[in-house]
C-alpha cells in the first residue's frame, strides 16, 4: 500500500474520531496527516514524513487549537426565544396585578403578572418585560 493512502486513512480515522468527541485536536491531527500525506506523495522518505506529522501536528494543536476553541466557547451574544423578550416595552391589555393580567408584547399577547405584586396596572399603561416565567411576564411599569 502507498504511504500517502496510508497517511489519508489515518487522516480519515482521527476525522471519524473528532466528530465523536469535538475537542478540535484530533481534527488538527487529521489535518497533520493529510499534510503529510501530500508529503508522502511527492516521495520524502518515512523518516522524513515522520517529522512533517510531528512538527504539522505540534504546531497546530499548540498554535490553532487555543483560536478554534475560543471561537468554538465565545458566549453566545444573541438572545433568542423568551430570552429576547427581557427588557422589551409592553402595553396592558387587561388589568396586570400580582395574581394575573393579560398585555401585548410586540404583537403576541402574553399572560402577565406585576412584578411588584403590590401594584395594581392599569389597561393601556407602558410596561416593562423584566421576566419571563413559563409563559407569563412579569411586568413593571415604565416610568
Amino acid at each position: 500500500m502507498e504511504p500517502w493512502l496510508i497517511w489519508v486513512i489515518i487522516a480519515g480515522f482521527f476525522a471519524l474520531a473528532e466528530i465523536f468527541t469535538l475537542t478540535a485536536a484530533l481534527g488538527m491531527l487529521g489535518g497533520a496527516a493529510l499534510i503529510t500525506a501530500g508529503t508522502a506523495a511527492l516521495g520524502l522518505p518515512a523518516p522524513l514524513q515522520l517529522l512533517v506529522f510531528t512538527v504539522v501536528a505540534t504546531l497546530s494543536v499548540v498554535f490553532l487549537r487555543p483560536v478554534a476553541l475560543r471561537h468554538v466557547l465565545q458566549p453566545q451574544t444573541e438572545r433568542f426565544g423568551v430570552d429576547a423578550l427581557i427588557g422589551k416595552s409592553a402595553y396592558v391589555v387587561s388589568e396586570v396585578t400580582g395574581a394575573g393580567g393579560r398585555v401585548r408584547i410586540e404583537g403576541e399577547e402574553w399572560t402577565a403578572r406585576a412584578y411588584d405584586e403590590t401594584l395594581v396596572i392599569p389597561p393601556g399603561t407602558a410596561v416593562d418585560v423584566m421576566e419571563i416565567s413559563g409563559s407569563t411576564a412579569l411586568v413593571y411599569p415604565r416610568e
